[in-house]
């Protein structure tokens, strides 16, 4: 089997659930999205994501407790594994890799 690439979308994804730690769940990982990014993205894109990334083995997901401010409903909790670390790690030395080779922005490293 070859290597495992994520695409654009489920990278965001990871990397927010990574940051986010405990408190990695749906709305949060949209919220932080339109924010930080200024990007719209729908809640099921996320949800569906998040369970892609699960299927996958980058994240796993418990329930939460019910909270009175969600109405008595649970939040679906992520975490990233060993394996998801791994990728973003990766990930993250091939884009710096490849933004080194860019000669207009190397005068900005420096």
């Amino acid at each position: 089997m070859g290597k495992e690439y994520l695409g654009e979308f489920e990278e965001l994804v990871l990397i927010l659930v990574a940051a986010l730690q405990e408190d990695a769940y749906g709305a949060a990982i949209a919220e932080e999205i339109e924010r930080r990014l200024k990007r719209d993205v729908t809640l099921s894109a996320v949800h569906v994501t998040l369970y892609r990334l699960e299927d996958k083995g980058h994240v796993k997901s418990k329930v939460g407790g019910a909270t009175k401010e969600r109405g008595g409903r649970r939040k679906r909790l992520f975490t990233v594994t060993s394996a998801g670390m791994a990728m973003l790690k990766a990930m993250k030395e091939t884009r710096l890799d490849l933004w080194s080779m860019v000669p207009q922005l190397k005068m900005i490293a420096s």
